[in-house]
């Protein structure tokens, strides 16, 4: 079985991700320093307890998630949760690489742009061929959904494709033209969608807020999870390593209902 040296592949993964232009919440990279060499990897979207155990379990040289650990603003002490986490990985000498905004914004691997293909959105382009974006470092996409009409059609589409039905602010009739998304918790960023002339607005998550900016501006807010968003980039991500490298990628989804 093909190996990669551990500090080859983080530098690949942050080369091709770009993850030294974004000002992000927590590190993103090689977050723990396992064996040096890695010829099988685990992905999924968070770095939980549960996901390091299977990658134990399955013989796993490193994970590779979107959410990995030490966030801004959280607790540094080396206890609890926390505590269970790192020692399951130092003690199986597991790698951990983490990408958060870098993999929400990549052009092609990102969480956003692999939204888009699940669900048959079409991303409005630049003159060079890059997506139209707005928002913070412009994560959030803009353009269409040229096979659905309503709002409800495309909440059907959503049920459908991610295997949740969605919270919807709007109604189920009202048409939709421009569509912006950005997956994961970015309700904080409808005003941006708004400002650049979307008739709906997809994200994972909703705040109370949300409900009324929505309603008061009449743009439709569909809030799909934020687990269920962004399940696909780290796939996408996974499947270009093991491309790269020839070495042994597997996606494990652990659903989180939130």
């Amino acid at each position: 079985m093909s190996k990669v040296d551990s500090h080859v592949l983080a530098a690949w993964l942050d080369d091709t991700l770009q993850a030294a232009r974004f000002k992000d919440y927590c590190p993103n990279g090689l977050q723990v320093e396992g064996r040096s060499e890695v010829g099988h990897i685990i992905t999924g979207v968070t770095a939980s307890e549960a996901l390091l155990r299977i990658a134990v379990e399955r013989g796993a040289d490193a994970v590779l998630v979107h959410h990995g650990w030490m966030w801004r603003n959280e607790d540094r002490r080396v206890i609890g949760t926390r505590r269970t986490r790192m020692a399951l990985a130092l003690k199986n000498d597991l790698n951990l690489y983490a990408y958060h905004l870098p993999l929400d914004a990549h052009p092609t691997l990102g969480n956003n742009a692999q939204l888009a293909r699940v669900l048959g959105l079409e991303p409005e382009r630049r003159d060079d061929g890059t997506p139209r974006t707005c928002g913070p470092d412009n994560l959030v996409w803009l353009g269409t959904a040229p096979d659905l009409a309503t709002v409800g059609q495309l909440a059907a589409r959503i049920q459908q494709r991610l295997g949740r039905q969605p919270l919807v602010v709007g109604n189920p009739d009202q048409p939709v033209a421009r569509i912006a998304w950005c997956t994961g918790g970015a309700q904080g960023m409808l005003a941006d969608a708004i400002d650049a002339g979307a008739t709906a607005y997809i994200t994972g998550e909703a705040s109370e807020s949300t409900f009324h900016l929505a309603q008061e501006t009449g743009v439709a807010f569909l809030g799909a999870g934020h687990h269920a968003t962004e399940r696909y980039g780290v796939q996408a991500l996974g499947q270009a390593v093991a491309e790269r490298f020839g070495i042994k990628v597997e996606f494990v989804d652990l659903d989180n209902p939130v």
